[in-house]
């Protein structure tokens, strides 16, 4: 195939590519519902903070503070933590093509993703990304969020690969267009099917 072989490096995506995302406004809904809160001040104080938190310039119950616990509430943070958590669902058919490819292919595998330090670490541990991502670009990790150039940056120089070696996939269109213009050959994941079938004109073998 035409691009056999010339991909040496594989980012993805977390939320929405393999797992469901961490804390969108659909969450905080169900939240705001859950805990009899006003969506809308909480959406609003979302996101006047959120940006900082997942910059990793705030802790998650400095974030929470801000965002709800700014008054008195008839519950605890442990429980508004547990119920957050527990939102995050894997995509079971994404992670185990990506599992194949990462052990039939001589790739690097690593993750872009925009989220929170405590976040990240329960969503990486509790679903075992780890066992095939062998990095993680998190914007509380390196201070840039997507769509910044940088964050895309740091990927490549920790991946050790020039832009055109390299793939990224996500499932939002602006993030896959600002590493496309940097020279990194993208894939727009919209549904499985879809996106397997692109990922087989790169040559990958064992795709599931």
């Amino acid at each position: 195939m035409a691009n056999e072989m010339k991909i040496k490096a594989l980012f993805l995506d977390i939320g929405g590519v393999l797992l469901t995302n961490g804390w969108d406004r659909n969450m905080r809904k169900k939240a705001a519902e859950y805990f009899k809160l006003d969506y809308d001040e909480l959406d609003e104080r979302h996101h006047m903070t959120f940006d900082t938190y997942e910059e990793g310039k705030l802790s998650m119950d400095e974030y929470l503070n801000l965002v709800v616990f700014h008054r008195e509430r008839s519950f605890q943070m442990s429980d508004f933590k547990k119920f957050l958590f527990e939102q995050t669902q894997p995509l079971p058919d994404m992670i185990k093509m990506f599992k194949s490819i990462a052990k039939n292919n001589p790739l690097k595998i690593g993750a872009i993703s925009n989220e929170g330090r405590e976040l990240t670490a329960y969503r990486v541990n509790y679903f075992g990304l780890t066992e095939f991502v062998q990095f993680f670009i998190c914007s509380c990790y390196v201070h840039y969020r997507k769509p910044d150039k940088d964050i895309y940056l740091i990927a490549l120089d920790v991946g050790q690969v020039q832009a055109e070696q390299s793939l990224y996939i996500d499932d939002r269109e602006l993030h896959v267009e600002v590493a496309e213009s940097l020279g990194m050959n993208v894939l727009h994941h919209r549904t499985i099917e879809a996106t397997r079938k692109e990922l087989d004109t790169y040559g990958f073998r064992g795709i599931e």
